[in-house]
């Protein structure tokens, strides 16, 4: 089957009929919830602040998080008269982490505010990670009165300026008439083509100040912004003609697909064409573990198989993903036999890093289901079967148990949690070598399972953001993975889940370093570790303190018990992994290098460069009540 129209003159591959393909790819998928039921105010005399409230109740918003201060005083005295539950924060940064985590398990857009000046720049980190990883989020700030902007004035930021390179958009409300155009205008935006943060300061006199509440339900039309793409029928052509002669081809899956909703399409397409499947870190749960065609995450903390697979390969079909450099490696000999087809909804990332082929600029789920009944399924049993072939002993990864040796590894911890929970939980991870443990040894079947900050790579991210997770799916069992070093970003968050008597279960990878920093020390560095050893409080007592529960784990034996036990018990349960100090995540590759050039657990470059043994940390052994 031809995608060209007869008019096109390129020469590809023809039919007698050609596709309406304008009837069949559409604009992005997205989840747009129902508006609950609410007395229709508008043409009433309202004040900015009820204004703000109407706009978020006609966006379908159930939960907002945030901290008051002085210049958003007048939103948070209207709040009371409306249902939209208000979730306190312990800092600024974890409420804006909570939308984030709100947005990545629902689909939906999470809201969060902030005062002025160091309320607004403390959501800093949050839309940046939001920026990095496409979430859409609407973050509300106050600002001071209008007249006062440009003086200096007490808690006075530019805050439009200071995010302007991190957000999708954003606006300065300084009058009450701009407040419900604004804002449905932020939300269109944030959810629309590809996702992002949109932040709106609002001036405290358009709070309070008095207007007519006007709201169109019509679409949201905006000059210049075209989130939807409908790709050109010769490049369709071209992609199918690659996908249909390829002998050793691989679908690299990322984030896109789960924000396009498109899994069940990428199943049909990867089953229909045979070709195996590579997933991002943040393509993880787009498509299933189990399944065969499955080969498990790329780049420079993927499987080593996946890898070679990768640079061996004579076409890549990339899917929403971007080609980040911690999936390339070294651009000048990435793939260096492989085609490249890049399916994208955002034009700027086509060729941004890698030279591709034939770009087809679309929604990744009406692209695939257009495509799909037209591939041609060749046999790829070989190509898959020499895949298989070079796992070697890293195949460990897919047996039921892992060897015991006496001591209690991170992965141990991370496998037997996924056996415990039989791969059913929402899992938020932090940043560092937990997170790559967790992507290596956790496997996720569904879409949404696992969140995760990747662009940006914010430590302290997991917590909060699975407190957003927890209001979203109030039902999923909800654990957090996170290292030691993160946890103490923002434990203060515990406080509120103490609040808001929700459950999170906690796994704290307890190894007292910054792990992640310090095996680069290790391998780059001659072993000298420098400011990664770090000293932690008594994690379990801190639990208690916050008046939730908490264990301690030294031994293998007592993972999947206690794993158990904290599923059981109603409230949040905090676990202190105590796990090896000095163990590494395998493989890796390191920055610049060759996609195929990884360090391996047997590789001369797993010990110090200087070839000494690495120093030892005294503050994990100071017992109980270091």
């Amino acid at each position: 089957m031809a995608f060209a129209k007869k008019s096109d003159t390129t020469k590809v591959p023809m039919t007698a009929r050609s596709i309406d393909v304008s009837s069949e790819i559409s604009g992005p998928s997205q989840i747009i919830p129902k508006a609950e039921a609410w007395p229709d105010r508008r043409g009433q005399v309202l004040t900015g602040s009820q204004i703000i409230w109407e706009c978020l109740l006609r966006e379908s918003v159930d939960v907002v998080f945030g901290y008051p201060g002085g210049a958003i005083m007048p939103l948070y005295d209207a709040m009371l008269e409306f249902p939209i539950h208000h979730v306190l924060v312990r800092h600024e940064q974890g409420g804006s982490h909570m939308a984030d985590g709100y947005a990545r398990a629902s689909g939906r857009v999470g809201v969060c505010f902030g005062t002025s000046g160091p309320g607004a720049t403390n959501l800093v980190t949050g839309i940046a990670t939001a920026m990095l990883d496409s979430i859409p989020m609407v973050a509300i700030t106050g600002q001071v009165h209008a007249h006062l902007l440009g003086s200096d004035a007490f808690q006075e930021v530019d805050i439009t300026g200071v995010t302007l390179p991190i957000t999708k958009h954003n606006y300065l409300v300084t009058n009450v008439d701009d407040i419900a155009p604004t804002l449905r205008e932020a939300f269109y935006i944030a959810r629309s083509g590809r996702p992002g943060p949109v932040l709106v300061d609002i001036c405290k006199n358009a709070q309070q100040d008095k207007g007519v509440f006007l709201w169109d339900d019509g679409p949201v039309s905006l000059p210049g912004y075209r989130p939807s793409y409908i790709p050109r029928p010769r490049e369709l052509d071209q992609a199918l003609a690659l996908i249909n002669s390829a002998k050793k081809p691989v679908i690299l899956a990322g984030q896109g697909i789960i924000r396009s909703n498109a899994s069940d399409k990428l199943l049909e397409f990867a089953e229909a064409t045979g070709i195996p499947v590579a997933l991002t870190l943040l393509g993880l749960g787009a498509f299933p573990a189990s399944h065969p065609q499955n080969l498990g995450m790329m780049g420079m903390h993927g499987e080593a198989w996946v890898n070679n697979a990768i640079q061996e390969s004579d076409l890549l079909i990339a899917v929403g993903m971007r080609f980040d450099d911690r999936v390339t490696g070294k651009l000048a000999t990435y793939a260096p036999y492989a085609k490249k087809i890049h399916i994208e909804l955002d034009p700027s990332e086509i060729n941004k890093n890698v030279k591709v082929d034939v770009p087809i600029i679309g929604d990744v789920r009406t692209v695939l289901a257009t495509l799909t009944p037209h591939c041609t399924k060749a046999d790829r049993g070989p190509w898959v079967a020499r895949i298989n072939a070079s796992k070697g002993d890293s195949a460990v990864r897919d047996i039921q148990t892992l060897p015991d040796s006496g001591k209690l590894y991170a992965a141990h911890v991370i496998h037997d949690l996924w056996r415990a929970t039989e791969g059913n939980a929402l899992v938020v991870t932090d940043v560092g070598q937990h997170q790559m443990w967790e992507a290596q040894y956790y496997k996720h079947e569904t879409p949404r399972s696992l969140l995760t900050s990747g662009g940006l790579g914010t430590m302290g991210f997991a917590l909060p953001a699975a407190i957003g997770a927890r209001f979203a799916r109030p039902d999923a069992d909800v654990w957090v993975v996170v290292g030691d070093g993160g946890f103490q970003m923002t434990a203060c968050e515990l406080s509120t889940l103490a609040q808001e008597d929700k459950k999170v279960n906690v796994a704290i990878i307890n190894n007292g370093f910054l792990g992640m920093v310090r095996q680069w020390q290790q391998f780059f560095y001659g072993g000298r570790y420098v400011a990664t050893p770090i000293r932690s409080p008594d994690f379990v007592k801190l639990a208690e303190a916050h008046g939730l529960e908490g264990r301690r784990v030294t031994m293998r034996s007592e993972v999947i018990e206690t794993v158990l036990w904290a599923k059981s018990r109603p409230g949040t349960v905090v676990i202190d992994f105590r796990v090896e100090q000095e163990d590494a995540v395998y493989p890796m590759v390191p920055a610049g290098a060759d996609l195929h050039d990884m360090i391996r657990r047997d590789s001369p470059k797993a010990t110090t460069v200087s070839g000494a043994p690495a120093a030892h940390n005294p503050i994990f052994e100071t017992g109980e009540d270091e």
